[in-house]
């Protein structure tokens, strides 16, 4: 689909590097990464100065033993996000990005590997 509408210019710098023609994708990367640090996800998931990967986020994967509830999540966040208007569905959408995030860091840390790191 070229020529597609752009995202949104964002407020600040992009923080994530990328190449050409996966800016869009770093863009939205970008906001998710707000969402969870200075947004809706810091007020419900962070305690004060707490790690991402510290987080009940992540860890209630880990206490479960499963990515299920944090890919749960993520889907129930995808579908919930169909029937907003754009501002809600959007920040649904980003919200589900920082879920299939736990999720990825769960894995890896159960694989041995450094969070994220694959």
């Amino acid at each position: 689909m070229t020529g597609a509408a752009a995202i949104a210019p964002l407020p600040w710098p992009l923080r994530v590097a990328a190449n050409p023609g996966y800016e869009a994708l770093a863009a939205v990367l970008d906001l998710a990464l707000e969402q969870a640090q200075a947004g809706k996800g810091a007020e419900r998931h962070a305690l004060a100065g707490e790690p991402y990967q510290d987080q009940q986020i992540v860890q209630l994967g880990e206490w479960l033993d499963s990515t299920a509830f944090a890919v749960g999540q993520a889907c129930k966040k995808a579908i919930e996000s169909t029937r907003l208007p754009h501002d809600r569905a959007r920040a649904e959408l980003l919200g589900a990005i920082n879920y299939l995030a736990a999720a990825v860091i769960q894995l890896d840390r159960a694989a041995g590997k450094g969070a994220g790191r694959g």
